[in-house]
């Protein structure tokens, strides 16, 4: 099962943690992975990449794990972005868990 923590400072989502495998199907034909790991991959990149803003990503092998961190004093516009970018993601997140609740959690702390 894969699981996917928010990390939150009050209503602010700081980043997330996903971990595990789904266990949905094999490696390759794994559409739940798949959703996952795209997801994680695009929001990755419109924080870093489009929007230049460094956050630091964290994976590791030995537990099949990703983690995102925003960084702090974003400024209001990038801040707000983030938190949309980061909303959509959590929304996301929780439509799978709810199609497939046998492979994938998520979690706010």
């Amino acid at each position: 099962m894969t699981t996917v923590t928010f990390h939150t400072e009050g209503r602010r989502i700081c980043g997330f943690t996903v971990q595990g495998h789904s266990g949905y199907a094999s490696e390759g034909e794994d559409i739940v992975c798949a959703a996952i790991t795209s997801a994680v991959r695009l929001t990755e990149c419109a924080v870093n990449d489009v929007l230049g803003l460094e956050a630091s990503v964290k994976v590791k092998q030995s537990d099949a794990s990703i983690t995102l961190k925003l960084p702090a004093g974003l400024g209001q516009t990038n801040e707000s972005t983030c938190q949309t970018l980061l909303t959509a993601l959590m929304v996301h997140f929780v439509q799978l868990a709810e199609e497939y609740p046998q492979h994938i959690t998520v979690l706010e702390v």
